[in-house]
């Protein structure tokens, strides 16, 4: 009477537009992005992990992070400084890693083999979880550790409202941030203040500004990482030693 139903296709049905993601980066990740971007003001590079270009507004000194801590009080209070694993990343004025060659030779320090990398223009590093209160975790890029269900973790804190860490002092907890070995900033940068003030440059050298030595900031490191270098050598067994010759 009627005849047989006729099979649904997909050309009889309506089309439905998919849900739109959301526009640009979302979750821990991309707060952590937007710290950077709109608090403070630094480029960043698109991708997971997230990283930072060296050479705009900064140039990076990559020490061993026991040299690093000895360095520190040449350092200006607010002058930004991060670790990773066991190595200690120091901003200082971009440009610097230009002159770090010949800075090493004119102290005397250029024939010895010293582990102080310099990072400069085209350079990446590891951009540093931004800093939390005390009593509360940080999140690592591109995780989520809220089970599903569960209401979601808030929204990452700037600086302004972590606890000052002076010369010295150990940095915000940082939970499994730091026990999985990825970056963190031991004096994290201020938002709304300009970071190239606070970073050592040659040009202090003489001066009467404000901003720190580079030269002896690294004739400080330079020493220490010699230092670092011979207790290393001397911990080894004898014929290690022999064979490192």
């Amino acid at each position: 009477m009627f005849g047989a139903p006729q099979p649904v296709t997909a050309s009889s049905t309506p089309l439905v537009p998919l849900p739109r993601r959301p526009l640009g980066p979302s979750g821990a990740s991309g707060q952590v992005r937007r710290w950077y971007e709109n608090e403070l003001g630094w480029p960043t590079v698109p991708g997971d992990p997230l990283r930072l270009p060296v050479g705009v507004r900064y140039d990076v000194l990559d020490v061993p992070a026991e040299a690093g801590h000895a360095a520190l009080r040449r350092l200006a209070s607010g002058s930004p400084v991060a670790l990773h694993g066991g190595r200690m990343l120091l901003l200082v004025a971009a440009g610097s890693a230009e002159e770090l060659p010949g800075l090493l030779e004119w102290l005397d320090w250029g024939a010895l083999p010293l582990d102080l990398v310099a990072i400069g223009a085209g350079g990446l590093i590891e951009a540093p979880s931004p800093p939390v209160p005390h009593g509360e975790m940080a999140v690592p890029h591109g995780e989520n550790p809220v089970p599903h269900g569960e209401e979601p973790v808030p929204p990452v804190r700037g600086s302004r409202t972590a606890a000052p860490c002076e010369a010295g002092a150990p940095p915000a907890p940082w939970g499994r941030v730091g026990s999985q070995g990825a970056a963190v900033w031991l004096r994290p940068p201020e938002p709304g203040c300009e970071v190239e003030a606070s970073l050592p440059t040659l040009s202090a050298l003489g001066g009467g500004g404000g901003a720190p030595d580079l030269v002896r900031l690294v004739n400080t490191m330079a020493t220490q990482c010699h230092r670092v270098r011979l207790g290393r050598a001397c911990a080894q067994p004898p014929a290690m030693r022999a064979q490192g010759r």
